[in-house]
């Protein structure tokens, strides 16, 4: 059963899964939209979402929560200033996740996440 499962495990541990995490998020704020696997895409959105959120508030902690989570300044910094400022009158749905097919190689399913 699946009940009180917080979040897929991607079938790594936690320190591999954060750093996984953060290098697609990295990667989807710097090119707007980014293909990967459908778990990790939904995931990822999770974890994107989150980050917007905090950084609504713009104060000094939350700049420093986003380091935190994110330690990546120029990417932080354009969350900041380019992204950020689109979604501040809206509560959700920030980021969508759109399947595209399979995978070639290994019949994986493939999709697309990008900012709405």
């Amino acid at each position: 059963m699946r009940h009180r499962k917080a979040y897929r495990t991607l079938s790594i541990d936690s320190e591999k899964r954060k750093a996984l995490l953060r290098n697609l998020t990295i990667a989807l704020i710097e090119h707007g939209q980014i293909k990967t696997t459908d778990a990790k895409a939904k995931e990822l959105q999770r974890f994107v979402s989150k980050l917007i959120t905090i950084g609504k508030k713009d104060t000094l902690s939350s700049r420093r929560l986003l380091l935190s989570r994110l330690p990546h300044k120029p990417t932080v910094k354009k969350l900041l200033i380019d992204i950020v400022p689109k979604y501040a009158e809206k509560n959700g749905g920030f980021v969508g996740v759109y399947k595209i097919g399979y995978r070639k190689g290994d019949a994986a399913k493939i999709s697309v996440i990008k900012f709405q």
